[in-house]
């Protein structure tokens, strides 16, 4: 099925709504004058055989219906008044008629039964007929006054035109100012549209409110958020291909020279051993920053699917990274202690994210400690504290430790620099803040509930 245009829709729906409106109001005014003209008839005939059956019809002699006809057309003047389609004729108790009134009341049959108003057909061509039967006085005759339907019709028709024609003009009037307001009204989201067919791929410049009615403003407003999502996905975007063409030049140089030198050391065992081993590290440090490029990516890329929160179960996420990093703690005789105490600062989280959280605060703590350090992790009402000894850490350099790639001079420890930028992004999705601090050669790294 076709869409037709918010335009098309628009105008069709005001003007099937108006007519409808006006062919409804039509419909009632005719209902209500065709009942106001029967009644005002019916009156009418009712009030006139009232009359007639109060008279004296017992002296009517056979020539007294061409005498009276005669007067009436000298009364008349050859004058027509006005034909109202209304008759009369009076029966005796044979059912035969005396008298009526020479035109439409001659062609009535008498009805022994009828009584009061009936629906009867008279006259040669058998029109409807309305006619009110009512007894004289003495009860010796029977009066018949009588109207034709298509008459009351036509009288009713005209009282409709008479109100409804105005209506009719005012109706074309009014659906032709519909026309031409809706046109006038969507001119404005003609302009948006315009602008955005004009605009560059490159513009994500947000669109003027100031011209839009209060209506559309909304999707403007929407339409600007979005468009600033967008330019803030293309920087992240951006910032991800150039960070990571960066950071991973060195390692990817690094193992290219790495393999020349195990190529020429072919025949130089022990060189091409150490080479082959160098190339091993080089590619562990390449897939551990492709592996934190992509992690950060996807958190910064869907914040919003991270939304669903459920109960967290800190002791067992600590205790697995624990495990996963004993193996590494265990080649520098690193000590690990946990202090856990219910009830804890952050109860409903994202799982994976706050693993990821631990894992990296873990990694940090027993790559840049020193052998036989002690890392401690604690968890209570009030925050998470992950801190580590014999750390050689400048404290100049405290306050860069959460930006992307930044790593302290003089570092021996290969890295990507990203495992607190991660870390501080994740704190950030729960509400939370990550802070740093340095006592003597003990680093700790804090995240407290906002």
């Amino acid at each position: 099925m076709i869409k037709k245009s918010l335009r098309f829709r628009l105008i069709l729906s005001f003007c099937l709504v108006s007519i409808g409106i006006w062919g409804g109001s039509a419909a009632l005014s005719w209902y209500e004058s065709r009942e106001y003209v029967d009644e005002f008839y019916d009156t009418y005939q009712l009030h006139l055989a009232r009359q007639l059956s109060a008279a004296d019809w017992s002296n009517i002699k056979p020539g007294t219906q061409a005498r009276v006809n005669t007067l009436v057309e000298e009364l008349d003047d050859d004058g027509e008044d006005e034909d109202e389609a209304l008759g009369f004729a009076v029966f005796d108790k044979n059912g035969k008629m005396i008298f009526h009134d020479d035109e439409d009341g001659k062609y009535f049959t008498y009805n022994q039964y009828a009584s009061g108003f009936v629906n009867q057909p008279s006259g040669h061509k058998g029109k409807l007929w309305r006619i009110i039967w009512m007894k004289t006085v003495d009860n010796d005759f029977t009066i018949a006054v009588g109207q034709e339907l298509k008459y009351r019709n036509k009288a009713a028709v005209e009282m409709v035109e008479e109100a409804v024609t105005p209506w009719l003009i005012g109706l074309a009037i009014m659906l032709l100012a519909i026309i031409l307001l809706v046109n006038r009204e969507l001119n404005p989201l003609k302009l948006i549209t315009r602008n955005i067919s004009k605009r560059d791929a490159d513009d994500l410049s947000p669109l003027k409110e100031n011209f839009a009615p209060q209506e559309i403003k909304p999707l403007i407003v929407s339409m600007n958020s979005l468009f600033d999502r967008i330019s803030k996905m293309i920087s992240r975007e951006r910032s991800f291909i150039s960070d990571a063409a960066h950071e991973l030049r060195s390692p990817l140089t690094a193992m290219k020279v790495q393999l020349e030198v195990a190529e020429l050391a072919y025949d130089d065992k022990a060189a091409h051993e150490k080479a082959l081993q160098n190339l091993g590290k080089g590619l562990e440090r390449a897939s551990r920053l492709v592996e934190q490029l992509l992690a950060l990516s996807r958190l910064e890329a869907n914040t919003q699917q991270y939304q669903n929160f459920d109960i967290l179960d800190w002791h067992k996420a600590i205790n697995n990274e624990i495990e996963e990093q004993k193996s590494a703690a265990k080649s520098k005789k690193i000590e690990i202690e946990t202090k856990i105490k219910e009830p804890y600062f952050l109860k409903e989280g994202h799982g994976l994210l706050i693993s990821l959280l631990l894992r990296n605060l873990l990694d940090n703590a027993i790559k840049y400690s020193g052998e036989g350090a002690k890392i401690k992790i604690e968890l209570n009402d009030k925050e998470l504290i992950v801190s580590n000894n014999k750390v050689s850490l400048d404290k100049k350099n405290l306050s860069r430790l959460g930006e992307r790639f930044f790593r302290p001079a003089g570092q021996s420890v290969t890295g990507s620099g990203l495992g607190l930028s991660i870390v501080e992004k994740i704190s950030t999705l729960h509400n939370c803040q990550m802070t740093t601090s340095l006592e003597g050669d003990e680093f700790s790294v804090s995240i407290t509930k906002n």
